[in-house]
Formats: C-alpha cells, sequence, structure tokens
C-alpha cells in the first residue's frame, strides 16, 4: 500500500536502513533557509550524507571551499544560480552541478522557492549545520529576518571546525 511506503521503518537507523516521507527527516533553519537531514554522515560513518534544501529567492550559502568535502546540487524544483570557480551555472528543475573539493563555489536562489538535493562526500557540513542552524519548528522556510544578520567571522570560525573556508557572502565571486 502507498501510506506504507511513505512511513518510516522501525527498524532502528543503520541496521538495515531506512525510509523518509518527503516530509520527514531532521530539519534546521540556516540561513534563510530550510535544511532537512536525509542521511546523516552517522548513518554512513561519515562517508556520504545527503540533505534537502528550500532555498528563498535572493538566499544561498556564503561563498566557500570545503578542503576535503565534495558536494552536488540536484534541483527538484524551482532555480539556482551556482558557481564554480568564475563558472555559473543557472539551475532548474532535474538540472545537476558538482562542486568538487578545492574550488570555491556559491549557490543563490533565483526562483520565489527552490527545492534541491545537495549531497556531501565525505559528511562534513554536517557539523556547521547542527553547529549555527536552529531546530526547525516546521518545515517551512523561517519568517524574513527571522533572527540577526549573519556574523561572517563568526560563521568563519566554524566552517573552519568543520572542513571548510567561508570566503565572502552569498553571491558570484568576488570581483565579478
Amino acid at each position: 500500500q502507498a501510506e506504507d511506503v511513505m512511513s518510516t521503518t522501525t527498524v532502528p537507523r543503520g541496521e538495515v536502513g531506512y525510509l523518509l516521507a518527503r516530509e520527514e527527516g531532521e530539519a534546521f533553519w540556516l540561513l534563510g533557509m530550510l535544511q532537512t537531514i536525509k542521511i546523516s554522515g552517522n548513518d554512513t560513518a561519515g562517508q556520504f550524507g545527503m540533505l534537502e534544501i528550500v532555498v528563498p529567492a535572493g538566499l544561498g550559502s556564503p561563498w566557500h571551499v570545503h578542503r576535503e568535502e565534495h558536494e552536488w546540487f540536484y534541483v527538484l524544483d524551482g532555480h539556482l544560480s551556482f558557481y564554480v570557480g568564475e563558472t555559473r551555472f543557472d539551475l532548474t528543475a532535474g538540472g545537476f552541478a558538482f562542486g568538487p573539493k578545492g574550488v570555491p563555489h556559491t549557490f543563490i536562489g533565483v526562483a520565489p522557492a527552490t527545492r534541491a538535493l545537495v549531497g556531501f562526500s565525505p559528511m562534513q557540513f554536517e557539523g556547521f549545520l547542527r553547529e549555527v542552524g536552529k531546530p526547525a519548528p516546521a518545515l517551512v522556510v523561517p519568517p524574513p529576518h527571522a533572527g540577526p544578520p549573519p556574523d561572517f567571522a563568526r560563521l568563519a570560525a566554524i566552517a573552519a571546525r568543520n572542513g571548510f573556508d567561508v570566503l565572502g557572502p552569498p553571491g558570484p565571486p568576488p570581483g565579478r
């Protein structure tokens, strides 16, 4: 039955696997976005992880570079502008982008709300998400200005502890 497929399994996570429905997973508000953990680094011994993100227009990740972690994006619906190094990719539903470790990258929401899957290998970003993000009280993006503007010096220090360097705010590469 369809409803059985959509429910989570009662078997402990990691023992034989698990299922999550579209609106299931541990959710956080981070930098104006909703980010839901679909597979945690704890489930894979840190080898990989995946988030589902909802990005409002004009918001995105700080310009950053992962020292050891590859990152990739698959847009489910909406539109993201994604920069890898100096190259811009405009991604709509079905679009994919890869940000290899050691190459600066960022993304910015273009559509009113973009939903995408974000993968990491190994999964280091999760530490940053847990330290900076706030548990989401509901699976919705946070209200605009749901807190003080980000302190990029503070974010940079937390990012460094979690394997990546914040190079600047969201937007095109510096100097463009």
